[in-house]
């Protein structure tokens, strides 16, 4: 149980990309689990569970809700979370929880800055949550006497005995920001390794900073 390895899928009407993010993680973990949004509309599931993976259904909350269930259905070893747009390289799986798995770090983070991204540049738009994303790794930074490059990437590893301590909350895109934040106060350990963000393949990103950026700013002050 110390190092099993369950891969997390968040989803919401991913039917384009789930089937190869499934194949692509399935030789790294021992357990797949894909939580699916409640509104989702399209086939996600059910090419979800033709490949093997375990399906549950969130709340309809939002990304952090989905993510927190997970956490609490999941009984020990190590869980990796993995978006499903196909923007995560599933090769980059084994680096992201070694760490962990030698007892170096209790959470690890695929840094995108370290890494590269396809999706934070190119448009205004892009710089601007690049910009934003930046100005919070700094007040992590600061108040922690830390060096977290990338503290919203959704690529990450955790012990889950550390995840479930963390009493997350969040129910949206802040909970990544929440979970390092966290971590930093009780004392656990962040590693980031250089992860590559590549472009996603279809539909658009969920996050506006328009609609989410009092969000996450609110899931700062509450943590400092």
């Amino acid at each position: 149980m110390k190092d099993k390895v369950t891969v997390v899928i968040p989803a919401f009407n991913e039917e384009k990309t789930i089937a190869g993010i499934i194949r692509g993680v399935r030789q790294y973990c021992d357990e797949i689990l894909l939580v699916s949004a409640k509104r989702c509309t399209d086939n996600t599931r059910k090419i979800a569970k033709s490949l093997g993976a375990n399906v549950v259904i969130d709340s309809g909350k939002g990304k952090g809700d989905g993510m927190r269930l997970a956490i609490r259905i999941i009984k020990g070893g190590i869980i990796l979370f993995i978006d499903a747009d196909g923007s995560h390289i599933p090769k980059d799986m084994p680096k992201i929880m070694k760490p962990l798995k030698e007892g170096k770090a209790d959470m690890v983070i695929g840094s995108r800055l370290l890494g590269g991204s396809m999706e934070l540049h190119g448009t205004f738009n892009k710089f601007l949550r690049m910009f934003f994303s930046m100005c919070i790794n700094q007040i992590i930074n600061w108040r922690f006497n830390v060096k977290i490059s990338d503290s919203q990437n959704g690529f990450r590893a955790i012990k889950a005995n550390v995840a479930k301590n963390l009493k997350l909350v969040s129910n949206k895109f802040d909970i990544e920001t929440e979970m390092c934040m966290k971590c930093l106060k009780k004392g656990y350990r962040i590693l980031e390794v250089p992860s590559m963000e590549l472009k996603r393949k279809y539909g658009k990103s969920g996050i506006s900073l328009l609609r989410l950026g009092w969000i996450y700013l609110y899931r700062v002050l509450i943590n400092l």
